[in-house]
């Protein structure tokens, strides 16, 4: 299994570095979360997860201001970016990542369809620079598809973000 390789890599990063990981997942609802522990010995350098599932979760949870899900939508990478950042800001993790996105079958539109994803990554690093990206991609498949692509991708970009 794929994923399984990577949350290995992850973790023995993660462990070097003595960081810790948080996770805020919308449309994944937690299949992120329990694929880092699944990996034995994953308190060691998992701190926490949020399952932001509503809009005011997001906010509640993750003070993301509803301000940009209004201007955005809660699919967009403006609020994925605020996603990451509320984690790691609340957690105090070195790194989180966020998904937000339309798992379907239904939910989608001509701007954004079914498969439409937003991830955001924070890391805050040792000496104190605090760097966050985002990206938006298209996955292809029915709901359980879309939502393991997402959360493999967000997992191997965090990987190739932390061995950098």
């Amino acid at each position: 299994m794929q994923s399984l390789h990577t949350v290995k890599t992850l973790a023995e990063i993660l462990l070097a570095k003595n960081w810790k990981i948080a996770v805020a997942e919308s449309c994944t609802g937690g299949l992120v979360c329990a694929t880092l522990t699944d990996l034995a010995g994953s308190s060691e350098w998992f701190e926490r997860g949020y399952i932001t599932y509503s809009n005011a979760a997001k906010e509640d949870s993750l003070g993301v201001p509803s301000k940009l899900i209004q201007s955005f939508g809660a699919v967009s990478e403006q609020v994925a970016k605020a996603m990451a950042e509320g984690a790691q800001l609340s957690s105090g993790a070195n790194a989180a990542i966020s998904i937000t996105g339309i798992a379907g079958p239904m939910g989608g539109s001509a701007e954004k369809p079914v498969g439409t994803v937003c991830f955001g990554w924070a890391i805050h690093n040792d000496s104190g620079e605090n760097r966050v990206l985002t990206k938006t991609m298209h996955f292809d498949g029915d709901r359980q598809a879309i939502r393991e692509q997402a959360c493999n991708y967000v997992l191997n970009e965090l990987a190739k973000l932390l061995e950098n």
